[in-house]
């Protein structure tokens, strides 16, 4: 693979940096509730020497009665601030499942205008390696970060409505097919099956490799082809709760598409009111 501090690095790239003064090493491991793992338990076990832990909900907007939502940029920078994170660093960021939750918070860096990479394979590939973990925990001192927020890359419930009826922009569902096809209920209680009429469905289970590493820019613009995305125009990227989908727009990123923004609230916000139309199948 090609390694791209703005995007996917390999763990061989990592672990040649690893210590270096002006890298953070950032583990954003986040797991659904029927997977059973505690992420700051596992962190505290073991971790790549370094890393510092980050909560995704620790990183959204509490006042938002929506799962993990972007949080105010003040909130972000104070964040960070307190991780030692800030101006002038290399960001790596990874997970414990491999590549699922880590790829959320590069898009939050994205979205405030910094620059991170995700770890391809995240620490399942690096433990599988034989590269180092410990259970020490690093010095962290705090550190100044200037950021704009890039408004362009994140849409609310009213700018998907609008691309779902005017067709302006391709919406994209990271979700299984089933879910998509309303065919399996939402692990959510109270949100409707189904999804954004007109969007198209990509898992992202199917932009990696079974190891967990993302494929490669090939297979990965085949990916989006064979889901019926036409690469020369806008996207929209959704699933559950705006985790998944940022896997999308990593891949998208990956292969050089300028064009594709969040939808934040995902079906955790559009499956949840009745005024907004829900379409099921394939279609």
């Amino acid at each position: 693979m090609i390694d791209d501090p703005a995007t996917l690095v390999s763990s061989e790239w990592l672990a040649a940096r690893l210590g270096a003064p002006d890298l953070r090493v950032l583990d954003a491991s986040w797991y659904l509730p029927d997977a059973g793992r505690d992420p700051v338990a596992e962190y505290a076990e073991a971790h790549i020497p370094g890393a510092r832990f980050v909560a995704l909900d620790d990183v959204s907007d509490a006042r938002s009665t929506l799962p993990h939502m972007a949080p105010p940029l003040e909130k972000f920078l104070s964040r960070m601030r307190r991780l030692g994170v800030g101006d002038g660093h290399t960001v790596v960021i990874y997970d414990g499942a491999g590549l699922f939750s880590a790829a959320r918070l590069w898009w939050l860096f994205r979205l405030f205008g910094q620059r991170a990479a995700v770890l391809d394979g995240g620490l399942p590939r690096w433990r599988a390696e034989g590269r180092p973990v410990t259970a020490e925990l690093p010095q962290i001192r705090d550190r100044h970060m200037t950021a704009t927020r890039q408004p362009g890359l994140m849409r609310d419930v009213t700018e998907v409505a609008q691309a779902a009826k005017l067709g302006h922009a391709q919406i994209v569902d990271a979700r299984a097919a089933a879910r998509f096809r309303g065919e399996a209920p939402e692990p959510r209680p109270g949100l409707r099956a189904g999804h954004i009429p007109g969007s198209r469905n990509l898992p992202f289970g199917q932009l990696l490799n079974d190891d967990g590493t993302m494929k490669e820019p090939g297979a990965l613009r085949d990916a989006f082809e064979a889901a019926g995305v036409d690469l020369d125009r806008p996207i929209v990227t959704s699933c559950g709760s705006g985790v998944t989908a940022a896997i999308l727009n990593l891949a998208l990123a990956r292969i050089g598409h300028g064009d594709h923004a969040l939808y934040d609230g995902s079906w955790a916000e559009w499956g949840m009111y009745p005024d907004l139309k829900v379409a099921t199948g394939d279609a």
